[in-house]
């Protein structure tokens, strides 16, 4: 089996259900070795974020160059990046360390609705990642903050901004549907061979803090095993499925507790 080197750029969660603590927890799960650069040490549980303290961007670029002057990286994950200084010192960074893939999991919002990413650096990720990265994963309120235009409330409006989305500089969007209005949770995959529609059903728990963070994180463990996205994609998702099926054996916090990453274990 080709044993797989994976990397997260991330903030924290010291509750350990989103963020680097999620990233790393997935990747294991999925048999590739983690390594992370911290971007952000956040203050946040099931019940919401208290407080964000930066990291300085000149120790989130030598933590890079830690990682990546040593270390074969396979693929790779940016989730919080928090403000436009890290935006750039990251871009910078993976421009002098190509690696073969790179998901950018465009973190604005917390699951409780606080804010992960300054509005100044909404732009910065734009113009500076969006181009360098193999696949970006916006869920709807993402999609309208980088494309700035109104909420996608159907599946037509979906695929009109997958492709607007690849129309500025994407080589591949996977669009998620969880904020639609109904009894499934459409994902499509846009990319220049195709577009593709992923369902799942929606699983009946208000245990899904991280779960955007597993499934970039999980599809960055995946695919350099797999030929394309539209392969890899089935597989992650089913990962989270059932972390999301079994999110409720846990007993973590009085809040949106976390999804289950070790379901196949415990």
């Amino acid at each position: 089996m080709m044993r797989i080197n994976s990397l997260t750029i991330a903030g924290t969660d010291p509750s350990g259900g989103a963020g680097i603590q999620a990233d790393l927890k997935t990747f294991s799960a999925l048999s590739a070795y983690g390594t992370a650069v911290i971007t952000a040490l956040v203050a946040q549980n099931t019940m919401g974020v208290q407080s964000i303290y930066d990291i300085d961007p000149l120790f989130v670029a030598s933590q890079l160059e830690s990682v990546l002057s040593d270390i074969r990286i396979d693929s790779a994950k940016i989730g919080m990046l928090s403000n436009a200084a890290n935006v750039a010192i990251v871009a910078e960074t993976l421009r002098r360390y190509p690696i073969p893939y790179i998901v950018l999991d465009t973190v604005m919002l917390a699951k409780s609705g606080d804010p992960l990413l300054l509005p100044e650096a909404v732009t910065a990720m734009v113009e500076q990642l969006l181009p360098i990265v193999s696949l970006v994963t916006p869920n709807l309120p993402e999609a309208a903050a980088i494309l700035k235009c109104a909420l996608a409330k159907t599946e037509a409006d979906m695929l009109q901004q997958g492709r607007e989305l690849l129309s500025i500089g994407c080589q591949a969007v996977l669009l998620k549907g969880g904020h639609l209005i109904n009894e499934e949770s459409p994902d499509w995959l846009f990319t220049p061979e195709g577009e593709w529609r992923f369902t799942s059903t929606r699983v009946n728990t208000r245990n899904t803090h991280g779960t955007g963070c597993t499934l970039s994180a999980a599809l960055t463990a995946l695919r350099p095993r797999y030929p394309d996205w539209q392969s890899t994609l089935p597989v992650a998702k089913m990962y989270l499925q059932n972390a999301l099926a079994q999110a409720d054996t846990l007993e973590v916090g009085q809040g949106i507790g976390p999804v289950h990453h070790f379901h196949q274990w415990w």
